[in-house]
């Protein structure tokens, strides 16, 4: 009877534990990475606008035309990526149940 009674107080230590790590995960999450994410979007939404007015600017000069159509480029592949982040984040969250 004392093993399971001991057994039974661990399963619930363990099922605790669980759920504050899932509460942990769910405020490091919401608290650090969405805000870093969407940081990293408006940087790169910055930065491919910059590539915009760079390209606009410049109409006579080859080189800052490809300057800026590089910039727009690599704006539109952050962004890209920081979209996939936050899908896959999501993902795995609601996979795991977190």
């Amino acid at each position: 009877m004392e093993y399971i009674l001991n057994l039974f107080i661990t399963n619930n230590i363990v099922f605790a534990a669980l759920e504050s790590v899932d509460t942990l995960v769910d405020k490091l999450v919401a608290q650090i990475v969405n805000p870093l994410i969407g940081l990293a979007f408006a940087v790169a939404f910055v930065y491919f606008c910059y590539g915009v007015i760079e390209f606009i600017m410049n109409r006579d000069k080859e080189d800052k035309r490809t300057a800026g159509k590089q910039h727009m480029i690599w704006g539109i592949i952050g962004m890209a990526i920081m979209v996939s982040v936050f899908g896959i984040i999501n993902l795995i969250m609601s996979t795991i149940g977190a």
